[in-house]
């Protein structure tokens, strides 16, 4: 007998004898308000060195071009809701200073966006390789937690999870940004 089938056949007869009458309960999560969630994801998106910004409808063109300083290179992938002056809708990502985008939700507690792709988040690389994100997420798009990002996900699209700007340590412990990914990332909730 291998191990593979002696582990496999210890699991079976561990099953066998459990008791299977206690029902499962489900995990009690907390309970949270739109504000408090917002006030969560700000604070995990801090955490991770990026900046975020708050603003309305209104507001979000000034944000935006706030967000993107001085940088000129601007890629917006099609279907961003808002024009962003000079900014272009289509080209090799690398040759941008910045792009703008939206996301598919944040995640409170991890400080998370996930972009699945859709209008107004480009393909993969976008994402990646100008030096700067600038990311817009409406405050109604922020969950708790990762099992409400789950539940509200297609598992069926292509989805990339961000957790601020790209960072490593691999270099002699050292922390070193911009290896895989943006050196920067500046997310604009839009609360109204």
């Amino acid at each position: 007998m291998t191990a593979r089938e002696e582990i496999l056949a210890a699991v079976r007869g561990a099953l066998r004898t459990a008791d299977r009458t206690e029902a499962v309960v489900p995990r009690g999560y907390r309970t949270a308000t739109v504000a408090s969630v917002v006030d969560l994801f700000a604070g995990r998106v801090a955490d991770y060195r990026a900046v975020l910004t708050r603003c309305t409808g209104a507001e979000l063109p000034e944000a935006i071009r706030a967000a993107l300083g001085p940088a000129r290179k601007v890629l917006v992938p099609e279907g961003f809701p808002i024009d962003v002056e000079g900014s272009s809708p289509d080209g090799v990502a690398a040759e941008f200073e910045a792009v703008v985008t939206t996301a598919a939700l944040g995640i409170a507690t991890t400080g998370t966006l996930v972009l699945d792709h859709g209008p107004g988040q480009g393909r993969r690389a976008l994402s990646l390789l100008p030096d700067l994100h600038v990311c817009v997420l409406r405050a109604e798009q922020i969950v708790a937690g990762v099992p409400e990002a789950v539940a509200a996900l297609d598992p069926a699209r292509p989805q990339t999870w961000i957790s601020g700007p790209s960072a490593t340590s691999d270099i002699e412990l050292t922390r070193v940004e911009g290896v895989h990914g943006p050196r920067n990332l500046h997310v604009i909730v839009v609360t109204e």
